[in-house]
């Protein structure tokens, strides 16, 4: 009999997709025959000719499971599913049948299975199919991801939890993510206190990692709609500080941080050639991810010589502001791309070093 284990969340980033990834991680060192599958998928992707979800397609790609795809993501909604859901136009049951169909099918080819909810508990009431009646329909016990603080955790998890005791599904255990380092250990005791009444057990996910929630110079390029020019080597790397470059040039060169976008108007011709030669010294190449150029004003035709030579990626603007896009990079969370190698192997590192497996394991034993 498969383990199942239902992975739901307090609210959207708090880490579904993470824990999924090092879960089935550390269970391919203990079964033979993992799986993955995400239930209702909202974020529609094609992989080998099939619409699949992301979170499907990273999962296949990560770990192999391709031959598996069009199980692992059985109903993936569109812009108008909704409308659709509530015209009538959306076979309800039909989907549901799918998705039981396709989990029975994995069931019977894995030892281990992941079941990935979508956002919080609720998604998807609107067309019966929230996370709580699907891990109802699957007869899935549930282990909830919540953020890392006490009084907002505690307030989270109960009100996701009524979901679930509603449709009768068990809450086997919920996993504090995105720690503080420092209060680490205080947040897990408080933690374990106040949920001392419940049947659940609490579990230590990873601390909070700036670096899986920053983008790559890849995210921002498509965030923001822009090509990426210059050495396309650097478009994985990861962004961990985003400067503008308003000081005078010695000034910008002082200050810059490790792994830093730098966003430069197209008319500081002085900083733009000294941070494409800086890009070419070993000890600059590691602060220096790229640069992103605003401006009306078009960039020098030295200048610009200049920039394609030294190879530094760039990304050219003419129809957003310094502010906006501080703003538009600063804010985005990143989400996990089979191409973000580096946060992978972080997450897993991670995982084989800070979590305990067989306590989770042992919580989800089927018999």
């Amino acid at each position: 009999m498969a383990r199942k284990i239902f992975i739901a969340a307090t609210g959207q980033n708090i880490g579904k997709t993470t824990t999924s990834l090092f879960l089935l991680h550390l269970a391919r060192k203990k079964y033979r025959r993992v799986g993955f599958i995400k239930p209702l998928g909202p974020k529609p992707t094609v992989m080998n000719q099939v619409e699949v979800d992301k979170d499907a397609a990273l999962m296949a790609q990560v770990f192999g499971l391709e031959k598996d795809l069009p199980l692992m993501s059985p109903v993936v909604l569109h812009a108008d599913s909704t409308r659709k859901a509530i015209d009538g136009e959306l076979p309800v049951r039909y989907l549901q049948q799918q998705i039981m169909d396709a989990c029975s099918e994995l069931e019977e080819k894995c030892d281990f299975l992941i079941i990935e909810g979508s956002g919080h508990v609720g998604v998807g009431s609107v067309i019966g199919m929230s996370n709580a009646r699907i891990a109802r329909m699957l007869d899935a016990p549930v282990l909830m991801v919540t953020g890392g603080g006490i009084g907002n955790v505690v307030d989270a998890v109960h009100a996701n939890l009524a979901l679930f005791e509603r449709e009768g599904v068990e809450v086997r255990a919920i996993l504090a993510n995105k720690l503080i380092p420092e209060k680490r250990d205080r947040t897990i005791d408080y933690l374990r206190r106040a949920f001392a009444g419940e049947p659940f057990k609490v579990l230590a996910g990873f601390d909070y990692q700036p670096v899986l929630a920053n983008p790559t110079l890849h995210r921002v390029s498509v965030l923001l709609d822009l090509p990426l020019n210059g050495n396309m080597r650097d478009a994985r790397r990861i962004i961990n500080h985003v400067q503008i470059g308003a000081a005078s040039t010695q000034r910008v060169a002082e200050l810059l941080k490790d792994s830093s976008l730098l966003i430069v108007t197209s008319s500081r011709d002085e900083l733009l050639v000294t941070l494409a030669n800086l890009y070419h010294i070993p000890e600059y190449r590691e602060k220096i991810v790229g640069l992103v150029i605003p401006g009306i004003i078009p960039v020098g035709k030295i200048t610009q010589q200049i920039l394609d030579r030294s190879n530094i990626p760039y990304l050219r603007t003419q129809s957003h502001t310094t502010a906006e896009l501080h703003r538009l990079i600063t804010e985005d969370v990143s989400k996990l791309t089979a191409e973000d190698t580096e946060k992978i192997s972080l997450v897993q590192n991670l995982a084989d070093m800070a979590f305990d497996f067989d306590t989770l394991d042992a919580l989800f034993d089927p018999t």
